[in-house]
């Protein structure tokens, strides 16, 4: 399901239009990442947690050429799922 697809799957579920249905979505994952980019973690009870994982540096290879090279140290974005959503896509 596409963002288009999606936002007409809320629209339809909760019974507005899909530019608000829109506008929720953008309001949500806007605010996620700027969150997250300040380092916060969010907790949505059974729906999941977001948090930043650091990532060291660390050596690697060129898969093609064999060339050693430095992989920089990041931030890895993390959603940990809660019970609920788990238990919704595991029921038969």
């Amino acid at each position: 399901m596409n963002k288009t697809e999606f936002v007409k799957h809320i629209a339809e579920q909760h019974q507005c239009t899909q530019v608000e249905a829109e506008k929720t979505i953008d309001i949500f994952t806007s605010s996620v990442i700027d969150a997250m980019e300040k380092g916060n973690e969010i907790s949505l009870i059974g729906f999941g947690n977001f948090s930043v994982s650091k990532v060291a540096a660390r050596s690697g290879r060129n898969p093609r050429t064999g060339e050693a090279l430095e992989i920089a140290a990041y931030n890895q974005p993390k959603l940990k799922v809660g019970q609920k959503l788990k238990s919704a896509v595991n029921s038969k």
